[in-house]
C-alpha cells in the first residue's frame, strides 16, 4: 500500500430505513496529518468514521485509502492499514485477558507467534499498560480500558488511526494520558470528538459537520474562532481561545 492518505470522494450514505446520514462528503487527509471531526450529536461523525474502516460502505461515492479504493475485495487489506478505536472500549475488548485482546488482530493477520509477541509487548508498552497484560479487561478502570483498546489497534501497526471520542468518560488524569499518547502517534490520524480543548492540542486541521454535511474544513484555530460557525454546529468555543473579559 502506498503512502498513508485517506480520501472521501462525494460519499453519501443512507441507512436501511432510508434515513440519509451523509450527504456528498469529500475531503482528503494526507500522510502525517492529525485531523479533528467535530459537530453536535447526530451530525454524522460516527457514521463517517465507520466508512473509513469499511464497517459501512457508501451508498454513493468512494473511499480511498493509500491509493486503494475500499470495496468488498479490498476491505481486509485496508483494515490492516486503518485502525479504528470505538467510543466505548467495551465494544473492542472481548477476550479473557488483556494480552489475548491485543494479540487477536496480529494473530488474524497470520503472523508467527514470535511476531505476535513482539506486537503485543510493543503496543502495551506504547500505552503504558504492560503491567495489565494478564488482567481481565472487565476489571479495568475506564482509562485503562481506553489505553488497552488503543493498544489492540496499535498492535496492527496501522498507518492511519481513526478514533471516536477517545477522551469521553475519562477522569482528568486518564484524559491527559490519552492526549499525550495520541500526540506520540506519528502517522495519519482522524479523531471525532466533542473535546475541543484536546483538538486545540493535537490537530492542526478541523472538519466541522452538521446534518450529515461538511460545513467547514480548515485550520483549527481559525474555525474555533468563528463563533457563529461553532454555534451553528452546536459547539462552544474552547476556553483556551476565549479572549479575557475586559474590566
Amino acid at each position: 500500500m502506498s503512502h498513508h492518505y485517506l480520501s472521501f470522494d462525494h460519499v453519501s450514505y443512507s441507512y436501511p430505513d432510508g434515513r440519509r446520514a451523509l450527504h456528498d462528503i469529500s475531503f482528503r487527509i494526507d500522510h502525517g496529518e492529525k485531523v479533528a471531526l467535530v459537530g453536535a450529536n447526530g451530525a454524522g461523525k460516527s457514521t463517517l468514521l465507520l466508512h473509513a474502516d469499511g464497517l459501512l460502505t457508501p451508498s454513493q461515492g468512494k473511499v480511498v485509502v493509500g491509493g486503494i479504493e475500499l470495496t468488498d475485495k479490498t476491505v481486509r487489506l485496508i483494515r490492516q492499514s486503518v485502525g479504528l478505536v470505538f467510543q466505548h472500549s467495551d465494544d473492542q475488548l472481548f477476550m479473557p485477558t488483556v494480552e489475548e485482546d491485543v494479540a487477536f488482530g496480529p494473530a488474524n493477520m497470520g503472523l508467527t507467534p514470535a511476531e505476535i509477541e513482539q506486537r503485543v509487548a510493543g503496543a502495551l508498552a506504547a500505552v503504558g499498560a504492560s503491567h495489565l497484560r494478564t488482567a481481565s479487561p472487565y476489571s479495568l478502570s475506564g482509562g485503562q480500558k481506553k489505553s488497552v483498546a488503543i493498544a489492540t489497534v496499535l498492535a496492527m501497526e496501522p498507518s492511519i488511526l481513526v478514533l471516536d471520542e477517545p477522551t469521553s468518560g475519562l477522569d482528568p488524569r486518564a484524559r491527559r494520558q490519552t492526549i499525550e499518547l495520541l500526540g506520540r502517534f506519528r502517522h495519519t490520524m482522524l479523531v471525532a470528538t466533542h473535546d475541543l480543548e484536546m483538538v486545540c492540542e493535537l490537530c492542526g486541521r478541523t472538519i466541522a459537520m452538521r446534518d450529515g454535511r461538511i460545513v467547514a474544513d480548515g485550520p483549527t484555530e481559525r474555525l474555533f474562532r468563528d463563533t457563529a460557525l461553532l454555534e451553528a454546529c452546536g459547539l462552544e468555543q474552547p476556553c483556551s481561545l476565549r479572549r479575557p473579559a475586559t474590566v
